[in-house]
């Protein structure tokens, strides 16, 4: 069949709207129409080199869509269905897996390889070039096929077109309070960047129960949206947090640090520490450069005031588990999805989309398929 698709031909060019042809689902595969996909920044990420990756590339990890149809051996999901994406297609049997850490699965290896599972590909340009695929998934296109360990079933009275989120940004954000930095009833978060990670942080750090939740962002727009998903105070810098923590915590400082910056600087690691308490937990969640080799930090505080760096991928959430979960927290008014989508964009205006994202514009820039 043919549909349309955002693909970057090339890294640092901008996203070019193509038709494209797209094979049939092979043995375990799902074709799926899509009804939106978020925008997030490790989209951008490749398009920049941050992430390494291939070209050219069908970016977007982070959708919703509905069964079209099911290849030979499919059991998971059936024609109709709606489904979120896992931008990681746990297996469910690898040692991770296993152990309950799926967000980890064996298969994550083939993430940034672009291809399929077989490691063939089924998306392909006019001219008949192969198309590689944002973690095997390539969300911005009207029409795609994935491993149906990719995708999670959700109820069809659920907005898809907000149900998108989870399959990234939320999961993530959310799971970097609850699970990596197991924020508790009565601790004092602070949450370094109000994106889509950084918004959906401070709602789990809301709904884990934190007494005090300082939004970090020098963006006013992206502070006044946080104070909307639970945050109890804001700063707009590093160094302007630290009076207000002393001031709160009698000098006691946060029990929490989630970073969900744009990109993270290993320069920022060191003054990000100092707003830890003794015992307490930094959790990096943003992407740093692949480039990047060194960061700034003091070891000293680190050993005796028994602090941790710790890092973590999709929230460390399972998503077969979580991505339900948060869909239930949605439907009974816990979760604010709707309010993190600042604005919906047509497929072939995402290069203004992210320019509106990069430009601090959006707590999360949705493109809209139907």
């Amino acid at each position: 069949m043919q549909t349309q698709a955002a693909i970057l031909w090339e890294q640092g060019k901008p996203w070019s709207v193509e038709t494209i042809t797209l094979d049939p689902p092979k043995a375990g595969e799902v074709l799926v129409e899509l009804t939106a996909s978020g925008m997030c920044h490790s989209d951008d990420h490749c398009r920049t080199g941050d992430l390494p990756g291939v070209t050219p590339l069908i970016g977007g990890h982070e959708g919703a869509g509905i069964v079209m149809e099911v290849g030979e051996g499919v059991t998971r999901v059936a024609p109709g269905d709606h489904v979120v994406f896992s931008f990681v297609p746990a297996c469910g049997h690898c040692q991770p897996c296993a152990d309950g850490h799926s967000n980890l699965c064996d298969n994550g290896a083939a993430l940034l390889v672009g291809a399929q599972l077989d490691g063939t590909t089924r998306h392909h340009s006019e001219d008949g070039t192969d198309l590689w695929t944002m973690v095997c998934l390539g969300t911005f296109s009207k029409h795609t096929v994935v491993n149906e360990m990719s995708c999670v079933k959700i109820e069809d009275d659920i907005p898809l077109e907000l149900a998108c989120l989870v399959g990234c940004g939320v999961t993530t954000g959310w799971g970097s309070s609850v699970y990596a930095a197991e924020v508790r009833p009565g601790d004092t978060v602070a949450v370094v960047g109000i994106g889509g990670i950084g918004a959906a942080a401070v709602q789990g750090a809301r709904l884990a129960g934190a007494r005090y939740i300082i939004a970090i962002d020098p963006i006013e727009f992206k502070r006044e949206q946080a104070l909307k998903f639970g945050a109890t105070h804001t700063a707009s810098s590093i160094g302007e947090s630290y009076e207000l923590i002393q001031q709160l915590t009698w000098g006691r400082m946060c029990e929490k640090v989630i970073c969900c910056m744009g990109v993270g600087d290993g320069e920022q690691i060191a003054p990000i520490m100092s707003l830890c308490a003794k015992r307490g937990r930094v959790v990096v969640t943003n992407i740093h450069s692949a480039a990047e080799g060194q960061i700034n930090i003091s070891l000293c505080d680190l050993t005796l005031m028994e602090k941790q760096l710790v890092g973590s991928i999709f929230g460390s959430a399972n998503p077969q588990s979580d991505i339900p979960r948060l869909m239930q927290l949605y439907r009974n008014g816990q979760l604010d999805l709707a309010g993190m989508v600042t604005q919906e964009y047509a497929l072939e205006d995402i290069n203004q989309g992210f320019a509106d994202m990069l430009a601090g514009k959006n707590i999360r820039g949705v493109l809209r398929y139907k």
